[in-house]
């Protein structure tokens, strides 16, 4: 766990013209047990002036620990933009931002129970997760790509009689044993704790292939001493939408997320945003159209 940082009032931007209103309506609407529970994480936050964000201290460009230790990523940095929309909402001068390290087997659990109040990494929506928590707007769309030693692979075929590794405990592994058992394809399928652990199996020759999202890949590959070694295929064989991963049921937490985003959707914040991770690469067509599609109006 880093250690906490302050969240000035004057901070951020003016995101949310009236957020506390568009609670209050929202309360006004739900039966008493629903609003109740819709209360929950706002009131701790106002509580404790404390909130909690979980991140992952190995998932680049998304939520990893930088050179100086401080939570990084793009989808971190959407969290900081959430946290001064719930400091503006509870009119608190001051809001501590908490930083809580989860793992990708622990992540979901951290916010059922309640460690953090708010996921941001590369979290993919999915039903069987909504079972254990709410999900909010969209954040980044990637998909699935194949990681080999010299001439990228061209289709899931190409792995037949190979070792591939990928990440355990993601639904990254569970969408490569289902489709390679769906397609006859007989591979030996070698999890792995990391993702830099796996692509160190791969340069030496321990693994013939690396699956995995294409970002975070393309990312390590770029910044690690494997580059002319490893090969990232052009072809994306699952695409998956990540979001923010949040309490179940608290429908007024979720409200001010959303509203957040929806916001910076509409805005050249977001691209602003963006570049502070990926540079001067554009954001792709399947990006801009989820800043498009989700930029709700108030």
């Amino acid at each position: 766990m880093a250690a906490s940082t302050g969240l000035n009032d004057d901070g951020g931007n003016a995101m949310l013209a009236n957020p506390m209103r568009l609670l209050i309506l929202l309360a006004a609407l739900l039966p008493a047990s629903v609003s109740a529970a819709a209360a929950q994480t706002l009131d701790k936050v106002a509580s404790s002036q404390t909130f909690r964000i979980g991140y992952r201290h190995f998932a680049p460009p998304y939520s990893y620990s930088a050179a100086d230790g401080q939570p990084a990523g793009y989808i971190v940095d959407l969290c900081r933009e959430v946290a001064t929309g719930v400091g503006k909402a509870l009119k608190l001068p001051r809001l501590n931002i908490e930083y809580v390290k989860v793992t990708a087997e622990d992540r979901f659990q951290a916010v059922r129970d309640g460690r953090v109040d708010i996921l941001c990494e590369p979290s993919s929506m999915t039903m069987s997760r909504r079972a254990m928590v709410d999900f909010s707007l969209p954040t980044f769309i990637d998909g699935a790509g194949v990681v080999t030693r010299g001439a990228p692979v061209k289709g899931l075929e190409d792995l037949a009689g190979r070792k591939v590794g990928v990440l355990k405990g993601t639904t990254t592994e569970e969408t490569l044993r289902t489709t390679l058992g769906q397609m006859h394809v007989s591979a030996d399928v070698v999890a792995v704790n990391d993702h830099p652990e796996g692509l160190k199996m791969l340069a030496e020759g321990k693994l013939d292939a690396y699956f995995g999202d294409r970002g975070i890949l393309y990312y390590l590959i770029t910044n690690s001493p494997y580059a002319g070694k490893l090969a990232l295929s052009d072809q994306y064989f699952t695409f998956e939408t990540y979001a923010l991963a949040l309490p179940r049921g608290d429908q007024a937490f979720r409200l001010l997320v959303d509203a957040t985003l929806a916001d910076l959707y509409r805005t050249e914040r977001i691209r602003d945003i963006y570049a502070r991770t990926f540079g001067k690469f554009p954001p792709d067509q399947f990006l801009n159209a989820l800043f498009v599609i989700n930029g709700v109006p108030r």
